[in-house]
């Protein structure tokens, strides 16, 4: 039997806090943000989930994570939209892993002698990546249509309020530092007066990226077949590996035989071999096709 001062259960860790919050609410937690949204939470998030969500029990006026879960379980309504919003994490920025452009870019020419030109961007978050996707195409194809292809690339993200960032384009400066004087020049607008410190996306970039929710564990995507590239970077990590497995099925058959598949740095679907080969830089065709 522990001593009196040797306790040190969820209920006392709690008791710091503004609300109780035990080891079975996290785990209640994990296993609604597996259900709905596939994302597997890791045993040492507990701190992290309580204070995301914390937030939405001072907003939703509940006095305990149990109560909480109680309401969302019995009538969550748009609730459940907050709920995932506030537990996905959107670490982004223009141009992460920069080696893959340069093999978007050599794509976009080989498949230029196409009428149209389709990219699914699957997890855009504030943005930062199908902007990056877009400022490719320009570079490389120039203005679609104009004599060449048509471009078109899908945006979607699960968090709705990554979104709404996302459709603006405006970002603090400091989120585009690292961004060549060319490309800044030909891609953004700096802000003045009252957006001083802001920049924002050229119209020309923007429209060619439009932005929709869309949950990746759905049963089926609001995106027809025919696409060229799937972006699908940094956040299978999130899923377990038959999860993964799942969505890759339905990326498959919407993927052209020559397109290609682009994954995060510390991602790998060779547990899916038998729907995609690798073409190594975390790149991937469809099994049995060539590059």
């Amino acid at each position: 039997m522990k001593r009196r001062g040797d306790l040190t259960d969820s209920r006392l860790v709690s008791s710091a806090r503004e609300f109780v919050f035990s080891s079975s609410d996290f785990e209640r937690v994990r296993k609604l943000i597996y259900q709905h949204a596939g994302i597997s939470l890791s045993p040492v998030k507990q701190d992290m989930v309580y204070s995301r969500l914390a937030r939405r029990l001072r907003a939703t006026g509940a006095r305990s994570f149990s109560e909480y879960l109680d309401s969302l379980e019995r009538d969550g309504g748009d609730e459940w939209e907050r709920f995932v919003n506030s537990l996905t994490t959107n670490l982004t920025s223009f141009f992460r892993e920069a080696h893959h452009f340069p093999i978007l870019a050599e794509h976009l020419r080989k498949v230029s002698s196409k009428q149209s030109i389709r990219i699914w961007c699957s997890a855009s978050s504030t943005g930062e990546e199908p902007y990056s996707i877009a400022m490719t195409v320009l570079e490389t194809l120039g203005i679609p249509g104009k004599g060449g292809a048509t471009v078109s690339i899908i945006a979607s993200d699960l968090d709705t309020n990554v979104l709404e960032v996302a459709k603006k384009g405006v970002y603090p400066v400091d989120r585009v530092s690292k961004l060549s004087p060319d490309r800044l020049k030909r891609f953004f607008l700096k802000g003045t007066g009252s957006q001083d410190g802001l920049v924002a996306v050229r119209p020309e970039v923007r429209q060619l990226v439009e932005f929709k929710r869309i949950n990746l564990l759905d049963s089926a995507y609001s995106i027809k077949g025919g696409l060229d590239v799937i972006f699908c970077r940094n956040v299978m990590i999130y899923f377990d590996k038959p999860t993964q497995y799942k969505i890759l099925q339905k990326f498959h058959p919407l993927l052209n035989t020559d397109g290609l598949l682009f994954a995060g740095h510390s991602e790998s679907f060779l547990h899916a071999s038998d729907l995609f080969r690798s073409l190594g830089k975390t790149v991937y065709s469809l099994a049995g096709k060539g590059a």
